[in-house]
């Protein structure tokens, strides 16, 4: 039989237990809820992040499309020794374009059996389309890992609730059980586990509804 002093030290410490253990019970499923709404809005971000990297992918493709559309044109009037018309077609050349075809035209390529084959292999030839593009997949690539850290933050916190459940429920039993030493063996294993629980949640990222 428990003696009366006993059992009220173990009740008011599975009071305190309980307390405790439903206010950190709250605030992680509300950290978990807000991690998962971190989570959706850099969702959002990626998704937006990789349609934009698309957008300049396709329009780095159509525009080296025309560039080589119109280089071809130049080398035919060229071979075909029509100066004119070679130079209609030099003059129409994208401004990011003319800077590869003078470099190419400098190694003397008609000479030298040494240089690139095109203008499109000099290092001279970087269509800023295609430049934003790779910026944007690296920057997709960063918030997709937020994602996952974000997703990982949401279920520490869902089994941070869960340790506290089971911290509640070893406090609740320790009132119940008629033993002593059961009562004070549920109350210590319901301690062990939330101060274990509360140490691992404490030091988690914490995120604030603004």
């Amino acid at each position: 039989m428990t003696a009366p002093g006993q059992r009220d030290w173990i009740e008011v410490v599975a009071t305190v237990l309980l307390a405790l253990a439903a206010v950190a019970t709250a605030w992680s499923s509300y950290q978990a809820a807000r991690w998962n709404g971190e989570q959706g809005k850099a969702s959002g971000a990626v998704n937006k992040t990789r349609i934009e990297a698309a957008r300049a992918a396709g329009l780095a493709n159509a525009q080296t499309e025309v560039d080589v559309a119109t280089f071809t044109q130049w080398i035919d009037a060229y071979a075909r020794r029509e100066p004119v018309l070679a130079t209609f077609y030099f003059r129409r050349f994208r401004k990011e374009f003319k800077p590869a075809v003078n470099a190419w035209i400098a190694t003397r390529p008609l000479r030298n059996p040494d240089a690139p084959l095109t203008p499109f292999a000099m290092p001279e030839y970087r269509p800023a389309a295609r430049a934003e593009a790779a910026r944007l997949d690296v920057h997709a690539e960063a918030l997709s890992a937020q994602v996952r850290r974000d997703i990982q933050r949401s279920t520490n916190y869902v089994l941070g609730v869960v340790l506290f459940a089971v911290a509640l429920f070893f406090a609740a039993m320790s009132t119940k059980l008629g033993a002593p030493s059961l009562r004070i063996a549920a109350l210590v294993l319901g301690a062990l586990v939330f101060l274990g629980a509360f140490v691992w949640i404490a030091t988690s990222p914490v995120s604030f509804s603004v």
